[in-house]
């Protein structure tokens, strides 16, 4: 990416660039960037393609044609496909580039041994968009809040982040609705992210299993209550809740291999703040009871299904059993 800045300020633009990887916000931020310090508004000599509609006559005459009143003919082409195909033809289109033309793509899904991707890797630059770490993204949210005149503590992160996860895109848009909300004040608190944030069911979840726990039957219970007024379907959530004791187990036995904090977010793909608490969960339980509270979830489930169990009983029965550690 910062080969990308690099060429934005200085004007010096590779052949071809591709963008991919996981991260769409990231991904759609550095291709609008590109584009437009590129092609600026120059309409003339832009070619936009998107999907498998890319053709690759129409692009090798483009790119063949010397820019009209411009310095570049630019190409964008999104989601084409292209680095998880043969695509011996455009490998060919890319190899002979000139200088005077700009090709940029976007893709969801790459093969490294791809010979498109092998190309272009050698012709201009490759640029993997990977879902950034806790302290990037927590630096990323302040300095967004930053430029609203609005400061946000750690904590506050943290809170916002259990909540909408790691997808950029959708802690924008929750950053959005956060700067509206907090129109006059100048820091950003927990209270002020509980009161506009929408209620992800994953950090209901972590909440429930938080307040098992801890032995509180009644505070678990009403967690449940929550997700079911949200319309979070009964059984969707009895697999969540078996799907994080399968974590918490899983954290456990990491645990007694004797890695440390930093190691299981590394394995788990999880980010460190995240981990913590997940440790101090984990700590609650032996892995025995945890193997048995992700069995009876599949248990209850199969009860559930065969109509032998109402689903709301099948949840509460769980956390009960958590709850009480029984």
């Amino acid at each position: 990416m910062e080969n990308i800045k690099a060429d934005i300020k200085n004007r010096t633009f590779k052949p071809v660039y591709l963008l991919c990887g996981e991260e769409e916000y990231l991904k759609n931020s550095y291709k609008n960037q590109l584009f437009k310090a590129v092609a600026g508004d120059d309409t003339m000599n832009t070619l936009v393609m998107d999907g498998k509609d890319a053709d690759p006559v129409k692009v090798k005459d483009f790119v063949d044609t010397m820019p009209f009143f411009a310095d570049y003919r630019t190409v964008l082409l999104t989601d084409t496909g292209l680095f998880s195909s043969t695509s011996e033809e455009w490998a060919k289109i890319i190899a002979a580039l000139n200088d005077t033309s700009v090709v940029i793509f976007v893709e969801s899904k790459v093969d490294k041994r791809n010979k498109l991707y092998k190309t272009v890797k050698d012709k201009g630059y490759v640029c993997e968009m990977k879902k950034p770490d806790e302290r990037t993204m927590k630096i990323w949210i302040a300095s967004i809040l930053k430029k609203e005149g609005k400061a946000i503590r750690e904590s506050a992160c943290e809170e916002l982040l259990l909540r909408a996860g790691d997808n950029m895109e959708n802690l924008k848009a929750q950053l959005d609705k956060i700067i509206s909300y907090c129109a006059d004040k100048q820091e950003v608190t927990v209270d002020d992210i509980a009161s506009v944030c929408s209620v992800q069911p994953q950090s209901e979840i972590f909440k429930m299993i938080d307040a098992a726990s801890e032995g509180r039957t009644d505070v678990a219970i009403a967690y449940y209550y929550d997700m079911l007024s949200l319309r979070e379907p009964s059984m969707r959530i009895l697999f969540m809740i078996g799907k994080q004791c399968n974590q918490l187990l899983c954290v456990r036995e990491l645990m007694a291999g004797g890695m440390n904090s930093s190691g299981i977010a590394t394995r788990m793909g999880l980010m460190p703040f995240i981990v913590n608490k997940l440790i101090r969960q984990a700590k609650a339980f032996s892995s025995k009871q945890l193997m048995e509270y992700v069995q009876m979830c599949v248990k209850n489930e199969e009860l559930v299904k065969t109509g032998r169990m109402d689903e709301k009983i099948a949840v509460e029965t769980a956390l009960i059993k958590i709850c009480n550690r029984t």
